[in-house]
């Protein structure tokens, strides 16, 4: 089956955004922009780090917007939401979806829940920010340009904070001890400790020692005030990517071996010679069609659309342990989901064109749903009918068998 999509379509590739994976989601957008123009598309490129990028979006006159956005702010459902208000198309997966996959934690759930094996967690909540960086801030701010009476109560404040941020100081510390107690009951070690909601492997360490685990804990809250303490899994590390809308498919299995640190973390993924992937994995036929599976279940059961990839880990007794879901893939030349499509004898131009296929098409039986107002939009929302005759909507996708 070919998907084709109106061509030209103007799309508004949406990427930067302001989290840990801002470099990674730059590279990703320039491989897809040239992919896309090659193909006859018109793309704007839209930094949705910069304030201004709604403005942005709402006057590209964008038929569809092509989400190449990594982490929070990106994958988490956020932008999903500012897309759902412009009613603007776009590629992947819904607010929901992309919330629920984001969440490792909730994720973990549903998995349970549809009947998947993963790994046994406890969720951890870090000191976060304190009332003492609150009280320093403000005897700093008071402290300028004021009267010796003023500068006499902002330094009493600030002595405040002072002792205040010895207190949350300790009460960290205490937290930390009770956290760290909470995962040796609770998964023990060796053990995997993640933020709850990051992306790339970010903050992530493998804990083989408790000496090792305060270290860990204190990392991981560096990047997120909630953290997963996995059990660890030893086995054949691998990623199925699944595609599609209504008809789904499972894409070839990469095994991955990490070159450049003991799992695929941030370096693994993203440096040239990181990693290894092997397509087929070396896995028995009974543990490659239950994989299979599990990636489908887990797509569906999140709700997930256009495309996911969820990573796993074969044991030696071939029990497939689900890790996370992964909702926007990365598509940089390192990236796994380009490397799967052209094992399933899909090219980038054809994978790019079938998201915005799917998107096109997952937004068509919304009533009154159009593209955000510009010269190639559709008509605005029924509740503010236009004064003058609003320009066609894009031409519906189509498929064609042969």
């Amino acid at each position: 089956m070919t998907y084709r999509t109106p061509t030209p379509l103007t799309v508004a590739l949406l990427c930067g955004g302001v989290s840990n994976e801002r470099a990674i989601s730059l590279v990703s957008a320039a491989g897809v922009r040239a992919v896309l123009e090659a193909s006859g598309h018109k793309v704007v490129v839209v930094d949705t780090g910069k304030c201004d990028f709604i403005h942005t979006i709402a006057h590209s006159g964008a038929d569809v917007a092509f989400i190449a956005l990594h982490g929070t702010g990106g994958e988490d459902g956020s932008i999903q939401g500012v897309l759902e208000l412009l009613r603007l198309p776009y590629t992947g997966s819904g607010v929901l979806a992309s919330a629920l996959a984001m969440d490792k934690h909730r994720s973990k759930l549903l998995y349970r829940v549809a009947g998947l094996s993963t790994p046994e967690a406890v969720v951890l909540r870090g000191p976060g920010a304190g009332r003492a960086e609150v009280l320093a801030a403000v005897g700093g701010a008071a402290a300028e340009g004021a009267t010796p009476a003023e500068g006499a109560a902002a330094e009493g404040a600030t002595a405040g904070g002072a002792a205040a941020e010895g207190a949350a100081a300790e009460g960290g510390a205490e937290m930390l001890a009770a956290a760290e107690a909470e995962v040796l009951a609770a998964v023990g070690v060796p053990c995997v400790i993640k933020p709850v909601c990051e992306g790339s492997s970010v903050g992530i360490t493998i804990v083989r020692r408790r000496d090792e685990l305060a270290a860990a804990l204190s990392d991981c809250f560096g990047v997120c005030d909630l953290a997963l303490a996995e059990a660890f899994v030893a086995g054949t590390e691998i990623t199925i990517s699944v595609i599609g809308h209504d008809e789904l498919l499972a894409l070839p299995i990469i095994e991955i071996i990490s070159n450049a640190g003991e799992f695929y973390d941030y370096q693994s993924k993203y440096a040239e010679g990181g990693s290894t992937h092997i397509i087929p994995a070396r896995i028995s036929p009974a543990a490659a069609a239950a994989a299979r599976e599990a990636a489908l279940v887990a797509h569906r059961m999140l709700d997930c659309s256009g495309v996911s990839r969820t990573d796993m880990i074969v044991d030696e007794d071939d029990v497939i342990w689900l890790i996370e879901t992964n909702t926007i893939p990365g598509m940089t030349p390192t990236s796994l989901l380009p490397e799967a499509a052209r094992a399933a004898g899909i090219e980038p131009a054809e994978l790019y064109d079938r998201l915005l296929f799917w998107a096109l098409e997952r937004a068509a039986p919304v009533v009154g749903r159009s593209p955000a107002a510009g010269p190639s939009s559709a008509a605005s929302t029924p509740a503010m009918p236009p004064t003058d005759p609003a320009p066609a909507a894009p031409q519906p996708p189509t498929k064609e068998k042969y």
